[in-house]
């Protein structure tokens, strides 16, 4: 089996073999036309000497001077005098070593610019660079906008990622990005396993693999390649064909994320559950989302233009719910659109004759941006008043469709992305929307409230804790903290709980402290004071409570996801890693941390000590001498009455 040692090792010996075979010539000429001046000089006669034979240089000497000489140093240090001959010689090697020293700078600077070197030495600083990777990262297959916003959204959480695609000008702005951790990125094709395993695909701190390229193929190639390399590791595939997703769930550990499909639950739920999705893109850290006034579209007939993968996902969405749809594509051969649709182009014959004049909304969904928005002014010249969803397919035409005014944006890149960030990040948030999707509508409205109440104009964030085995107190605090949240009527935990899990209930004979979730949500500067965050799910073994009530009592081992500002974050995780901050809000004694702190505090407690104890003894011997002497006095005057 191929590791990621062997892989190293080729890439150096693809290195080396390279700079041999581009260098070889060159090198070959150099050491040739140094070896014959040398010789030469060395045989070449010189001035004679007081016997009158010529004189010779010496092997070392001819290497010295022809070294400053070739190149063109010039120390002008001789051994002894030149003789015509050696001058002659020496032009010849100066100008033979000038046109050798040429030709090898030539070579090295078209080994430089050599693509197959270039991308031998990236391969291998990239390799370098993931072996030194410490932290748990992701690989990530296609730096397009998905890619790019998925690199964004880990590397802010705390996780690397490498990165593959093929397009060197990716690449290239993966490096100009000022991110806080190192990003490796790759110019190769993920579908390889080498590229793969020189990704860090067999290392103990990879956690998965993402493959968002734009090719299906690909995509299928990278999850079977993941699967047999390291089956063990998560797979998180983007796909859009049926066929491929029938295919890929079959596989172990992966999960097949459908934009398509994804906007179609979107649109059901912005038509029949408004609250919900604004939640739900709330916490999704989507801007403009007002939770008190959510996006309301109007009922009626809606137009759907374009009947491709996502325009047939979204006009199945719209009549599962009953709602009158019609649909205009170019579909000359008429096997894709459904009854009652318009063939040609969207235009504003076409339009008027789909009778957007009296239509609740627009739904634009081809492939291309300018198409869309064009499709949206024609229908704004005949409707000023129609509701619009309009694709985006391109990131960086985001100005564009922010100018237009668009009621909703579905950008696939933007979705997917956030998807594989919720699955990633905060996986017990789909519990939570599950919960709420099926909820009456006055809890809806509760917890929308209460979220709000909660985080206020600050920017949401997800994450989840875990409760650590070190949280058991030994003795059970006098105090109760009160309730300072509204609670949400939600469901119990059931009876079939096993019973090592199981909390203990109040009348319990245990002595132990157990935590509960009002107590860990407490300031740790001052433990009066809540923390702003709201539980959203609590995970014990195979039980998933919805929003949990904050007089629960925790468990070691129980996962929590919460929702609130960064804030509040950083708060929870000092409760959850301070052993001085759990004591102090237990008991409400805040301890000194450092053991200068501690001495001069138990010093001061000493004199404090010493202090009250002096006065008290010497506050009881004069109380004796003030009952004494009024004794005396006492005496003294029925003395004197005798």
């Amino acid at each position: 089996m191929i590791t990621s040692h062997d892989v190293w090792s080729s890439d150096l010996e693809r290195v080396s073999a390279i700079v041999l075979r581009s260098m070889r010539r060159s090198l070959l000429f150099l050491i040739a036309v140094s070896a014959i001046t040398v010789f030469g000089m060395v045989l070449m006669p010189g001035l004679p000497d007081a016997q009158g034979q010529p004189t010779r240089m010496s092997f070392f000497h001819a290497v010295y001077f022809l070294s400053y000489t070739a190149t063109t140093t010039g120390f002008g240090e001789i051994p002894q005098p030149f003789s015509n001959a050696q001058r002659l010689w020496a032009i010849f090697s100066l100008f033979a070593s000038v046109v050798a020293w040429v030709y090898a700078i030539s070579s090295i600077i078209g080994l430089l610019q050599n693509q197959h070197f270039k991308r031998a030495v990236q391969k291998r600083r990239f390799s370098i660079s993931v072996s030194r990777i410490r932290e748990p990262f992701f690989i990530v297959c296609g730096f397009g906008d998905t890619g790019s916003l998925l690199t964004r959204g880990l590397v802010d959480a705390g996780l690397s990622a490498t990165v593959i695609d093929r397009d060197d000008n990716r690449i290239q702005a993966l490096q100009l990005r000022e991110y806080p951790m190192t990003v490796p990125g790759l110019v190769a094709d993920a579908g390889v396993p080498r590229n793969l395993i020189a990704a860090g695909l067999e290392q103990s701190n990879c956690q998965g693999v993402i493959a968002v390229t734009n090719d299906e193929g690909i995509n299928r190639k990278i999850v079977i390649m993941t699967h047999l390399i390291n089956p063990n590791v998560q797979v998180i595939c983007r796909s859009t064909s049926e066929v491929e997703e029938e295919f890929l769930k079959t596989l172990k550990g992966v999960t097949v994320v459908d934009p398509f499909e994804i906007f179609a639950n979107q649109l059901s739920m912005v038509l029949y559950r408004p609250s919900l999705y604004a939640i739900s893109e709330w916490l999704a850290g989507a801007h403009g989302i007002n939770l008190a006034e959510p996006i309301r579209p109007p009922t009626g007939t809606w137009i759907v233009c374009g009947f491709g993968r996502m325009g047939r996902h979204l006009e199945r969405a719209l009549r599962k719910r009953g709602v009158p749809t019609v649909v205009i594509d170019p579909d000359p051969e008429n096997k894709r659109a459904p009854e009652g649709r318009i063939v040609g182009h969207s235009n504003v014959r076409t339009l008027h004759a789909a009778g957007v004049e009296h239509a609740a909304g627009i739904i634009s969904v081809t492939n291309s941006d300018s198409n869309n928005l064009g499709i949206l002014l024609n229908a704004r010249m005949l409707n000023s008043k129609i509701f619009s969803i309009v694709r985006q397919n391109r990131h960086d035409d985001d100005a564009a469709f922010q100018a237009a005014q668009v009621d909703l944006i579905m950008q696939p890149s933007l979705v997917i992305a956030r998807k594989i960030l919720f699955i990633l990040l905060s996986p017990l948030i789909h519990p939570f929307l599950e919960y709420m999707r099926d909820v009456r509508v006055k809890v809806l409205v509760e917890t929308l409230n209460r979220l709000q109440t909660v985080v206020g104009t600050e920017q949401p964030e997800l994450w989840m804790i875990t409760i650590p085995d070190t949280m058991v107190c030994e003795a059970k605090p006098s105090f109760d903290f009160p309730n300072s949240y509204p609670e949400i009527e939600n469901g119990e935990q059931p009876a079939d709980l096993p019973e090592e899990v199981r909390p203990p209930s109040p009348l319990s004979a245990t002595t132990g402290f157990y935590w509960t979730l009002n107590d860990i949500m407490r300031s740790p500067s001052n433990r009066d004071i809540p923390v702003a965050c709201v539980p959203l799910v609590l995970k014990r073994w195979q039980q998933i409570t919805v929003m949990p009530k904050e007089t629960e009592t925790l468990r070691p081992g129980d996962r929590i996801l919460f929702c609130g500002p960064a804030r509040a974050r950083y708060e929870l995780d000092i409760v959850l890693r301070d052993a001085m901050v759990q004591k102090y809000l237990i008991t409400g004694v805040d301890e000194p941390r450092g053991s200068l702190l501690r001495w001069l505090s138990h010093r001061r407690f000493l004199h404090e000590m010493k202090t009250f104890w002096s006065r008290t003894v010497g506050d009881s011997t004069r109380f004796e001498s003030v009952k004494l002497k009024p004794l005396s006095k006492r005496s003294r005057l029925v003395v004197l009455d005798k």
